[in-house]
């Protein structure tokens, strides 16, 4: 599992668009993506959750949140993109000593 944060600007967001990244919006990542932003609805976060196959790595799931992004049907341009690969976060467990 991937977590990718695209942060970029509206171009051009109409009046239904912005109701719709309203609707959409929140801090949770999730495969349909959210979105966090600014008060004038100019910048915004997506947060998106890409499933890894075996052999993905960081453009697959580059790929699959453009794709997430793109499903949301803004007009938009990319500033940054980062990419987490769930498959090598450790957990720490307090409490527990080996």
């Amino acid at each position: 599992m991937f977590r990718v944060i695209v942060s970029g600007t509206f171009d051009g967001l109409s009046e239904a668009g912005a109701a719709a990244v309203l609707a959409a919006g929140g801090a949770a990542f999730t495969e349909a993506g959210t979105f966090t932003h600014d008060g004038s609805l100019s910048a915004f976060t997506f947060r998106c959750q890409v499933p890894a196959g075996p052999d993905d790595g960081e453009n697959e799931a580059t790929r699959g949140a453009i794709a997430a992004l793109d499903a949301h049907g803004h007009p938009y341009r990319v500033l940054r993109v980062a990419v987490t690969d769930m498959r090598h976060i450790k957990i720490r467990r307090k409490g527990r000593r080996g």
